[in-house]
Protein backbone atom coordinates (compact mmCIF):
# COMPACT_ATOMS: atom_id res chain seq x y z
CA UNK A 1 0.00 0.00 0.00
CA UNK A 2 1.34 3.58 -0.60
CA UNK A 3 0.87 6.45 1.50
CA UNK A 4 -1.36 7.64 -1.52
CA UNK A 5 -3.82 4.78 -0.79
CA UNK A 6 -4.05 4.91 3.02
CA UNK A 7 -7.45 5.86 4.22
CA UNK A 8 -6.96 8.96 6.69
CA UNK A 9 -8.77 8.66 10.23
CA UNK A 10 -9.31 11.61 10.90
CA UNK A 11 -12.09 14.25 13.72
CA UNK A 12 -14.18 17.01 12.38
CA UNK A 13 -13.24 20.44 12.42
CA UNK A 14 -15.77 23.38 13.21
CA UNK A 15 -16.50 23.87 9.81
CA UNK A 16 -17.59 20.12 9.16
CA UNK A 17 -20.24 20.62 11.54
CA UNK A 18 -24.13 21.99 10.37
CA UNK A 19 -27.24 22.24 12.42
CA UNK A 20 -29.18 18.72 12.65
CA UNK A 21 -26.21 16.80 11.97
CA UNK A 22 -26.82 13.62 14.51
CA UNK A 23 -24.45 11.06 14.96
CA UNK A 24 -23.87 7.66 17.57
CA UNK A 25 -21.67 5.77 19.09
CA UNK A 26 -21.22 1.98 19.91
CA UNK A 27 -23.72 0.93 23.19
CA UNK A 28 -22.07 0.36 26.36
CA UNK A 29 -23.39 -2.78 28.36
CA UNK A 30 -21.94 -1.68 32.34
CA UNK A 31 -20.54 -4.39 33.97
CA UNK A 32 -18.84 -4.87 37.27
CA UNK A 33 -15.68 -4.09 35.49
CA UNK A 34 -16.97 -0.65 35.21
CA UNK A 35 -17.99 -0.12 38.45
CA UNK A 36 -14.78 -1.87 40.04
CA UNK A 37 -12.64 0.77 37.86
CA UNK A 38 -15.07 3.80 39.39
CA UNK A 39 -14.34 2.88 42.53
CA UNK A 40 -10.69 2.83 42.43
CA UNK A 41 -10.62 6.26 40.75
CA UNK A 42 -12.74 7.91 42.81
CA UNK A 43 -13.13 6.43 46.64
CA UNK A 44 -16.64 7.09 46.03
CA UNK A 45 -18.76 6.22 49.25
CA UNK A 46 -22.68 6.62 47.61
CA UNK A 47 -23.83 3.73 49.43
CA UNK A 48 -26.03 2.07 47.24
CA UNK A 49 -23.61 1.26 44.63
CA UNK A 50 -21.16 -0.25 46.98
CA UNK A 51 -23.67 -2.62 48.70
CA UNK A 52 -25.43 -4.77 46.43
CA UNK A 53 -27.78 -6.11 49.37
CA UNK A 54 -29.13 -2.72 50.02
CA UNK A 55 -29.43 -2.10 46.68
CA UNK A 56 -31.81 -4.91 46.22
CA UNK A 57 -33.89 -4.24 49.69
CA UNK A 58 -34.20 -0.67 48.29
CA UNK A 59 -34.58 -0.50 44.61
CA UNK A 60 -36.41 -3.76 44.81
CA UNK A 61 -34.27 -5.14 41.74
CA UNK A 62 -31.68 -7.81 41.85
CA UNK A 63 -29.35 -6.21 39.80
CA UNK A 64 -26.45 -3.74 41.82
CA UNK A 65 -27.62 -0.36 41.06
CA UNK A 66 -24.90 1.53 38.88
CA UNK A 67 -23.25 4.78 39.86
CA UNK A 68 -25.47 7.95 38.25
CA UNK A 69 -22.00 9.42 37.93
CA UNK A 70 -20.77 5.90 36.26
CA UNK A 71 -23.70 6.31 33.86
CA UNK A 72 -23.53 9.84 33.04
CA UNK A 73 -19.12 8.85 32.08
CA UNK A 74 -20.35 6.92 29.37
CA UNK A 75 -22.82 8.69 27.87
CA UNK A 76 -20.54 11.75 27.60
CA UNK A 77 -18.16 9.67 26.55
CA UNK A 78 -20.49 7.90 23.57
CA UNK A 79 -20.62 11.74 22.12
CA UNK A 80 -17.55 12.71 22.14
CA UNK A 81 -17.01 11.79 18.36
CA UNK A 82 -17.92 15.65 17.36
CA UNK A 83 -15.56 17.00 19.92
CA UNK A 84 -12.25 15.30 19.57
CA UNK A 85 -10.20 18.47 18.54
CA UNK A 86 -11.90 19.82 22.06
CA UNK A 87 -10.00 22.97 23.36
CA UNK A 88 -11.83 22.89 26.28
CA UNK A 89 -15.65 21.73 26.94
CA UNK A 90 -17.78 24.89 28.10
CA UNK A 91 -20.39 24.07 30.21
CA UNK A 92 -23.29 21.25 30.51
CA UNK A 93 -26.67 22.18 31.20
CA UNK A 94 -30.17 20.69 32.06
CA UNK A 95 -29.05 17.24 32.41
CA UNK A 96 -31.63 14.73 34.31
CA UNK A 97 -30.94 11.33 34.84
CA UNK A 98 -34.84 10.67 34.29
CA UNK A 99 -34.46 6.40 35.72
CA UNK A 100 -31.97 4.31 37.22
CA UNK A 101 -29.68 2.80 35.61
CA UNK A 102 -28.28 -0.85 37.19
CA UNK A 103 -25.51 -3.13 36.07
CA UNK A 104 -26.16 -5.18 33.14
CA UNK A 105 -27.85 -2.25 31.20
CA UNK A 106 -26.86 -1.23 28.02
CA UNK A 107 -26.75 2.78 27.03
CA UNK A 108 -27.06 3.73 23.37
CA UNK A 109 -26.28 7.77 23.01
CA UNK A 110 -27.71 10.13 20.37
CA UNK A 111 -25.92 13.24 20.25
CA UNK A 112 -27.33 16.71 17.54
CA UNK A 113 -25.73 19.44 16.78
CA UNK A 114 -28.17 22.03 17.80
CA UNK A 115 -26.05 25.77 17.54
CA UNK A 116 -23.25 27.07 16.30
CA UNK A 117 -20.90 30.06 17.14
CA UNK A 118 -17.70 31.12 16.13
CA UNK A 119 -15.80 32.80 18.18
CA UNK A 120 -14.32 36.79 17.98
CA UNK A 121 -11.60 36.34 15.93
CA UNK A 122 -7.93 37.36 18.32
CA UNK A 123 -5.10 38.45 16.44
CA UNK A 124 -2.25 35.88 16.61
CA UNK A 125 -4.95 33.09 17.72
CA UNK A 126 -6.45 30.40 15.12
CA UNK A 127 -10.19 31.10 14.75
CA UNK A 128 -12.25 28.25 16.70
CA UNK A 129 -16.04 27.65 17.60
CA UNK A 130 -18.43 26.36 20.01
CA UNK A 131 -20.60 23.27 18.72
CA UNK A 132 -23.74 22.88 20.80
CA UNK A 133 -25.08 19.85 21.29
CA UNK A 134 -28.04 17.77 22.44
CA UNK A 135 -27.61 14.20 24.07
CA UNK A 136 -30.09 11.78 24.90
CA UNK A 137 -29.55 8.16 26.10
CA UNK A 138 -31.79 5.50 25.94
CA UNK A 139 -31.27 1.49 27.74
CA UNK A 140 -31.82 -1.67 25.95
CA UNK A 141 -35.47 -1.52 26.62
CA UNK A 142 -35.85 1.79 25.01
CA UNK A 143 -36.30 3.75 27.52
CA UNK A 144 -34.82 7.47 27.85
CA UNK A 145 -32.59 7.51 31.02
CA UNK A 146 -30.43 10.49 30.47
CA UNK A 147 -30.98 13.59 28.82
CA UNK A 148 -28.55 16.81 28.53
CA UNK A 149 -26.58 19.36 26.63
CA UNK A 150 -22.97 20.40 26.35
CA UNK A 151 -20.89 23.19 24.26
CA UNK A 152 -17.36 21.89 23.33
CA UNK A 153 -14.95 24.62 21.64
CA UNK A 154 -13.51 23.70 18.22
CA UNK A 155 -10.88 24.40 15.71
CA UNK A 156 -11.40 25.75 12.58
CA UNK A 157 -9.51 23.66 9.72
CA UNK A 158 -8.29 27.35 8.11
CA UNK A 159 -7.02 29.62 11.02
CA UNK A 160 -8.21 32.41 9.50
CA UNK A 161 -11.74 30.77 8.64
CA UNK A 162 -14.64 33.02 9.05
CA UNK A 163 -17.83 30.61 9.20
CA UNK A 164 -20.50 33.22 9.91
CA UNK A 165 -22.01 30.65 12.85
CA UNK A 166 -23.40 33.32 15.19
CA UNK A 167 -26.50 31.00 16.94
CA UNK A 168 -27.41 32.37 20.24
CA UNK A 169 -25.83 29.81 22.96
CA UNK A 170 -27.85 31.13 25.84
CA UNK A 171 -30.90 29.78 24.17
CA UNK A 172 -29.25 26.21 24.31
CA UNK A 173 -30.53 23.77 26.79
CA UNK A 174 -33.14 24.55 29.35
CA UNK A 175 -33.28 24.46 32.98
CA UNK A 176 -35.09 21.12 34.72
CA UNK A 177 -38.61 22.16 36.30
CA UNK A 178 -38.99 21.35 39.72
CA UNK A 179 -42.24 19.52 38.44
CA UNK A 180 -39.78 17.14 36.64
CA UNK A 181 -36.99 16.75 39.48
CA UNK A 182 -39.81 15.09 41.77
CA UNK A 183 -41.05 12.87 38.52
CA UNK A 184 -37.29 11.52 38.16
CA UNK A 185 -37.58 10.34 42.19
CA UNK A 186 -38.57 6.52 41.88
CA UNK A 187 -41.52 6.19 43.64
CA UNK A 188 -41.56 1.91 44.07
CA UNK A 189 -37.93 2.22 46.35
CA UNK A 190 -38.48 1.06 50.05
CA UNK A 191 -36.61 3.44 52.35
CA UNK A 192 -36.73 1.62 55.59
CA UNK A 193 -33.33 0.48 55.86
CA UNK A 194 -32.03 4.23 55.70
CA UNK A 195 -33.01 4.79 58.82
CA UNK A 196 -30.33 2.46 60.47
CA UNK A 197 -27.53 4.52 58.69
CA UNK A 198 -25.48 6.85 60.32
CA UNK A 199 -24.30 10.33 59.60
CA UNK A 200 -25.91 13.15 58.14
CA UNK A 201 -29.50 13.33 56.74
CA UNK A 202 -31.41 15.90 55.07
CA UNK A 203 -33.46 16.20 58.10
CA UNK A 204 -30.10 17.77 59.68
CA UNK A 205 -29.14 20.01 56.75
CA UNK A 206 -31.72 22.94 56.99
CA UNK A 207 -30.25 25.10 54.36
CA UNK A 208 -28.19 27.31 53.40
CA UNK A 209 -25.32 25.17 55.17
CA UNK A 210 -21.99 25.40 53.97
CA UNK A 211 -19.62 22.33 54.20
CA UNK A 212 -15.82 22.59 53.13
CA UNK A 213 -13.89 19.41 52.82
CA UNK A 214 -10.45 19.66 53.99
CA UNK A 215 -9.28 16.34 52.29
CA UNK A 216 -7.89 16.82 49.10
CA UNK A 217 -7.41 14.09 46.49
CA UNK A 218 -4.80 14.08 43.60
CA UNK A 219 -6.05 12.89 39.77
CA UNK A 220 -4.25 9.59 38.69
CA UNK A 221 -5.24 7.39 35.52
CA UNK A 222 -6.78 10.01 33.78
CA UNK A 223 -5.96 8.56 30.53
CA UNK A 224 -7.60 5.24 31.59
CA UNK A 225 -11.09 6.68 32.83
CA UNK A 226 -11.26 8.27 29.30
CA UNK A 227 -10.53 4.81 27.20
CA UNK A 228 -13.14 3.22 29.60
CA UNK A 229 -15.96 5.66 28.63
CA UNK A 230 -14.97 5.52 24.81
CA UNK A 231 -14.09 9.00 25.24
CA UNK A 232 -12.37 10.19 21.73
CA UNK A 233 -10.97 13.71 22.92
CA UNK A 234 -7.44 14.14 21.44
CA UNK A 235 -6.43 16.52 24.21
CA UNK A 236 -7.08 13.75 27.06
CA UNK A 237 -4.51 11.51 25.85
CA UNK A 238 -2.00 13.16 23.61
CA UNK A 239 -0.32 16.02 25.15
CA UNK A 240 0.63 17.71 21.56
CA UNK A 241 -3.21 17.91 20.98
CA UNK A 242 -3.43 20.03 24.03
CA UNK A 243 -2.80 23.89 24.09
CA UNK A 244 -1.31 23.62 27.27
CA UNK A 245 1.50 21.20 26.01
CA UNK A 246 0.32 18.51 28.60
CA UNK A 247 -2.32 16.23 28.79
CA UNK A 248 -6.20 18.19 29.75
CA UNK A 249 -7.80 15.95 32.36
CA UNK A 250 -11.26 15.16 31.12
CA UNK A 251 -13.58 17.60 32.75
CA UNK A 252 -15.78 14.50 34.12
CA UNK A 253 -12.50 13.57 36.34
CA UNK A 254 -13.32 16.65 38.16
CA UNK A 255 -16.82 16.27 38.06
CA UNK A 256 -16.78 12.88 39.63
CA UNK A 257 -13.95 13.32 42.64
CA UNK A 258 -15.52 16.37 43.36
CA UNK A 259 -18.77 14.53 44.21
CA UNK A 260 -17.13 11.99 45.59
CA UNK A 261 -15.55 14.95 48.23
CA UNK A 262 -19.03 15.48 48.53
CA UNK A 263 -20.53 11.80 49.73
CA UNK A 264 -17.70 12.52 52.64
CA UNK A 265 -20.48 15.43 54.26
CA UNK A 266 -23.67 13.66 52.99
CA UNK A 267 -23.05 9.83 53.58
CA UNK A 268 -27.03 9.14 53.45
CA UNK A 269 -27.26 10.19 49.60
CA UNK A 270 -28.91 7.94 47.43
CA UNK A 271 -28.67 9.26 43.70
CA UNK A 272 -28.22 11.90 41.54
CA UNK A 273 -31.22 13.59 40.26
CA UNK A 274 -30.02 16.83 37.87
CA UNK A 275 -27.98 19.24 36.99
CA UNK A 276 -28.80 22.61 36.58
CA UNK A 277 -25.40 23.67 34.77
CA UNK A 278 -22.09 22.81 35.16
CA UNK A 279 -18.98 25.11 34.14
CA UNK A 280 -15.41 24.13 33.67
CA UNK A 281 -13.33 27.44 34.75
CA UNK A 282 -10.33 26.42 34.68
CA UNK A 283 -8.09 23.00 33.20
CA UNK A 284 -6.97 20.27 35.75
CA UNK A 285 -3.71 18.24 34.82
CA UNK A 286 -2.68 14.58 36.05
CA UNK A 287 -1.44 14.82 39.47
CA UNK A 288 -3.26 17.83 40.62
CA UNK A 289 -4.63 17.77 43.81
CA UNK A 290 -8.45 19.27 44.29
CA UNK A 291 -10.60 20.13 46.90
CA UNK A 292 -14.08 20.81 47.27
CA UNK A 293 -16.72 23.47 49.03
CA UNK A 294 -20.58 23.09 48.71
CA UNK A 295 -23.43 25.07 49.44
CA UNK A 296 -26.80 23.27 50.55
CA UNK A 297 -29.37 25.73 48.97
CA UNK A 298 -32.71 23.94 49.39
CA UNK A 299 -34.33 21.00 50.64
CA UNK A 300 -37.40 19.94 49.31
CA UNK A 301 -39.33 17.09 51.10
CA UNK A 302 -40.69 14.72 49.23
CA UNK A 303 -44.17 12.81 49.37
CA UNK A 304 -44.68 9.64 51.57
CA UNK A 305 -44.66 7.53 48.49
CA UNK A 306 -41.14 8.64 47.68
CA UNK A 307 -39.58 9.62 51.28
CA UNK A 308 -36.31 11.66 51.83
CA UNK A 309 -35.83 15.22 50.55
CA UNK A 310 -34.20 16.48 47.26
CA UNK A 311 -31.54 19.01 48.37
CA UNK A 312 -29.94 21.52 45.38
CA UNK A 313 -26.43 21.49 46.25
CA UNK A 314 -24.15 24.62 44.43
CA UNK A 315 -20.34 23.17 44.68
CA UNK A 316 -16.75 24.60 43.77
CA UNK A 317 -13.70 22.31 43.32
CA UNK A 318 -10.38 23.76 43.52
CA UNK A 319 -7.06 22.69 41.94
CA UNK A 320 -3.42 22.89 43.41
CA UNK A 321 -0.68 22.54 41.62
CA UNK A 322 3.13 22.67 41.70
CA UNK A 323 5.79 21.90 44.77
CA UNK A 324 3.51 20.47 47.73
CA UNK A 325 3.72 22.15 50.75
CA UNK A 326 6.32 25.25 49.62
CA UNK A 327 4.88 28.75 49.03
CA UNK A 328 5.51 27.72 45.12
CA UNK A 329 1.87 25.79 45.05
CA UNK A 330 -0.88 27.56 43.02
CA UNK A 331 -4.77 26.60 43.72
CA UNK A 332 -7.45 27.92 41.00
CA UNK A 333 -10.78 27.12 41.03
CA UNK A 334 -11.73 24.88 38.34
CA UNK A 335 -15.29 23.91 38.47
CA UNK A 336 -18.40 25.61 39.42
CA UNK A 337 -21.47 23.08 39.25
CA UNK A 338 -24.94 23.92 40.29
CA UNK A 339 -27.51 20.25 41.17
CA UNK A 340 -29.81 18.14 42.43
CA UNK A 341 -29.79 14.94 44.41
CA UNK A 342 -31.87 12.65 46.54
CA UNK A 343 -30.90 12.31 49.91
CA UNK A 344 -32.43 9.43 52.43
Amino acid sequence: MTEQDAIVVSAPWFEDFHRGLHFDAPAVTLTEGHAALYQALFGDRLRLPLDRHASARITGTDAPLAHPLLAINVAIGQSTWASQRVKANLFYRGLRLQRPVHIGDTLYTRTRVVALRQNRPQEGRAATGIVALEMTTTNQHGDTVLHFWRCPMIPCRDPAARTGHADDLDAVGHAVAREALQATVPRHWNLRDTAAWSGRFARDCAPPRHFEIEARDSVTLAPELVRVSLNMAMAHTDARASYLGERLVYGGHTIFMAFAQITRALPNLLSIVAWESCDHTGPVLENDRLRTRFELTEAIPLPAEQGGHLLRIEAECFAARGAVATESESETRVLDWKFWVWSA
